[in-house]
C-alpha cells in the first residue's frame, strides 16, 4: 500500500487541498502548514490532485522546478511539477505585467524557458530526452511568478512544495525564441529587481539542462494520468535562480538577442 492511500490519510488529503485552495482563492495567507506535511511525492501529488479538483479554472500549463540535490535519495526524484492556471496566465504587453501576490504568504520571479508543446502520443508512459526535444514545437522566455499562501512553503521541503501547486502563482509568456535549438544555449539570463542585478545565468545553470525538465514533465504527467495535449506550456527551471519579492517590487528578466519581460508585484488583494 503506498502512503498515499494509506488509512485515513485521504481524508487528510482533502482537507489540506481544500484549505490551500480557499487560501488562495481568498488571497489570505496560511500561517502553518495547514495539516501532517506529506514526506513523499506520491502524498504530495495526491494532495495536489485533490486541489486541482477544487480549484474552478483551467490548467493551460505546467511548472517544473528542482528538487534540492539533499532531498533527492528520500523522494527519489529529481524534479517537481505544479499546474499553471489561466486565470494565472499573462502575455507580455508594453506595460509590466502585474503579478498578484497573497499578503503575508510567498512570492518570488523566476525568469525561465517555456517550452510549447505539439502533439504526444498520450499512450507512451517513458520518454527519451531525444523524444521529449522532437515534441517542442516552440520555446519562448518568461517568467514563472512563484507563489503560495504559505510563507515557509521553500523551508519545508520539496513534497510541501509539490502539494500545494509546486508553489506555482503564475507564468507570463513572453517572445518566441527563433531558431532556439541553436541559440538556446547561448543566450545570457539576467534578472533586475528594482533596478538591482540579482542573477545571471544561461541555460546551462538547469540541472541537467531545460529539455531534460521538458522529458521529466511529460513523462510524468503521462504516469499521473495526466497526459499533456497539444498546445501545453512547460515552464523549464528558474534559470538565475528563485528571487523572493515584497509587494510593490519591480522586476525586469532581459534575455539577451531576445527580449525583456518587465513585471510589476501587486497585492492579490486588489
Amino acid at each position: 500500500m503506498s502512503a498515499a492511500n494509506a488509512p485515513g490519510l485521504n481524508d487528510s488529503v482533502s482537507d489540506i487541498a481544500g484549505r490551500f485552495v480557499g487560501a488562495r482563492l481568498s488571497h489570505t495567507a496560511l500561517s502553518d502548514y495547514p495539516g501532517p506535511r506529506p514526506l513523499d511525492m506520491a502524498t504530495a501529488y495526491a494532495t495536489q490532485d485533490a486541489a486541482i479538483g477544487l480549484f474552478p479554472d483551467e490548467i493551460v500549463g505546467w511548472k517544473v522546478g528542482m528538487v534540492p540535490p539533499g532531498q533527492q535519495p528520500t523522494l527519489q526524484t529529481h524534479r517537481l511539477a505544479g499546474p499553471v492556471f489561466r486565470r494565472n496566465f499573462w502575455s507580455t504587453s508594453s506595460e509590466p505585467t502585474p503579478l498578484p501576490a497573497i499578503p503575508g504568504g510567498f512570492a518570488a520571479i523566476e525568469a525561465e524557458f517555456v517550452a510549447r508543446i505539439g502533439k504526444v502520443d498520450p499512450s507512451r508512459l517513458d520518454w527519451t530526452l531525444e523524444e521529449a526535444t522532437a515534441a517542442v514545437s516552440a520555446m519562448h522566455i518568461g517568467v514563472e511568478l512563484a507563489g503560495s499562501p504559505l510563507s515557509t512553503i521553500n523551508e519545508l521541503g520539496s513534497a510541501v512544495v509539490a502539494s500545494d501547486f509546486g508553489n506555482n502563482g503564475g507564468l507570463v509568456l513572453g517572445v518566441e525564441i527563433e531558431d532556439w535549438a541553436a541559440r538556446l544555449d547561448g543566450i545570457e539570463v539576467q534578472t533586475l529587481v528594482d533596478g538591482e542585478v540579482i542573477g545571471t545565468a544561461t541555460a546551462a545553470a538547469i540541472p541537467m539542462g531545460v529539455l531534460e525538465s521538458v522529458r521529466f514533465l511529460i513523462e510524468h504527467l503521462a504516469r499521473r494520468g495526466r497526459p499533456v495535449t497539444e498546445g501545453t506550456l512547460i515552464s523549464t527551471g528558474a534559470v538565475t535562480g528563485v528571487h523572493r519579492v515584497e509587494i510593490g517590487a519591480q522586476s525586469v528578466c532581459a534575455f539577451s538577442g531576445v527580449g525583456e519581460i518587465h513585471c510589476t508585484v501587486v497585492s492579490a488583494e486588489t
